[in-house]
């Protein structure tokens, strides 16, 4: 799993207002939980915290967190558990963190890059995925923050298992290996937008039916 180090510092006011002032000098608000603690409000750099979120977008990572508490540095092991954007401008308005013990085993969903394009696409097929994403259990240091599958000698109508995806070692899949994982299946027949829109012409021209009264 890749690592990432973000800067912080400890903030003892709180509130809707604090928050303001804090994105107003390109500060974003944010909490960490865990390990027994009391959730710990912090402040951190946007641009900082927006270019490692950049960086490990759709993957799992830990978050290195140095934090300025009073003047004494503490740094804690963390896991982004959730991230608010601003729903126009689409900035990072909040961030929470979860401590996470880098010693104990835990399951995490890990994304599948499946790669190359598949022989039976160029044919009219469809990739059809049954996993974007797979449980892995392991300490997170050994659980990959991505896994890669080559789809592209796949042909209409074959599919690979889960058991084709290499597992690191210190790491072990919480799903049946014998799962279908990636296909290629018959592409589903449309219409043609022509047909369509002639089709739908014709039943706004069609005249209503009649009715008649006893």
């Amino acid at each position: 799993m890749i690592q990432v180090d973000i800067n912080a510092a400890v903030r003892k006011d709180t509130g809707k207002g604090v928050a303001r002032s804090l994105r107003r000098a390109g500060q974003t608000p944010g909490v960490v939980y865990g390990a027994g603690d009391e959730p710990t409000a912090l402040s951190l750099d946007t641009k900082e915290l927006t270019q490692a979120l950049f960086h490990i977008h759709r993957r799992n990572a830990v978050v290195n967190l140095d934090i300025d508490d009073n003047g004494k540095s503490v740094k804690k092991n963390v896991l982004i558990r959730e991230v608010q954007v601003h729903p126009v401008k689409e900035h990072v308005v909040h961030a929470d963190f979860s401590v996470v013990a880098l010693d104990k085993e835990q399951v995490f969903n890990v994304p599948v890059n499946y790669t190359g394009k598949a022989k039976g696409v160029d044919l009219g097929g469809e990739l059809s995925v049954h996993f974007p994403t797979v449980p892995m259990k392991g300490k997170p240091l050994d659980v990959p923050d991505e896994l890669v599958v080559d789809v592209s000698a796949l042909n209409i109508g074959d599919s690979l298992a889960i058991s084709i995806i290499e597992v690191p070692a210190g790491a072990s899949l919480q799903v049946d290996a014998d799962k279908t994982c990636v296909e290629v299946i018959v592409a589903t027949q449309k219409a043609f937008p022509e047909e369509e829109e002639e089709e739908a012409a014709a039943e706004e021209e069609a005249p209503a039916e009649e009715t008649s009264e006893a």
